[in-house]
């Protein structure tokens, strides 16, 4: 009978499968976090990269773009403003008048 205790023990080679087990976890969370865990964007897009949200596509901020980059003046700007508040503004919901 030859077994690992008459033999002096299974010597250094015995740290050598979890350093395998470890290095092959490492390698699936890493794979993980770059691909899968990143929902729709890609890994091309930065943290920053995702528009859309509710203030983001707004006819207010829009038109504040558009007052901004001088495509309208300062009047027809506050004009358009009135109109919009009144539609999409804070409180559009819940006016009872």
């Amino acid at each position: 009978m030859n077994t690992l205790a008459y033999s002096g023990g299974p010597g250094p080679w015995v740290l050598l499968f979890p350093l395998v087990w470890a290095a092959v976890i490492f390698g699936a969370v890493t794979l993980l976090r770059r691909t899968g865990w990143r929902g729709r964007r890609g890994p091309w897009q930065g943290p920053g990269a995702f528009r859309g949200g509710p203030g983001e596509s707004s006819p207010i901020a829009l038109l504040g773009r558009r007052f901004a980059a001088g495509e309208i003046d300062e009047d027809e700007y506050w004009r358009r403003l009135s109109v919009l508040d009144e539609q999409f503004g804070p409180h559009a919901g819940g006016r009872t008048s």
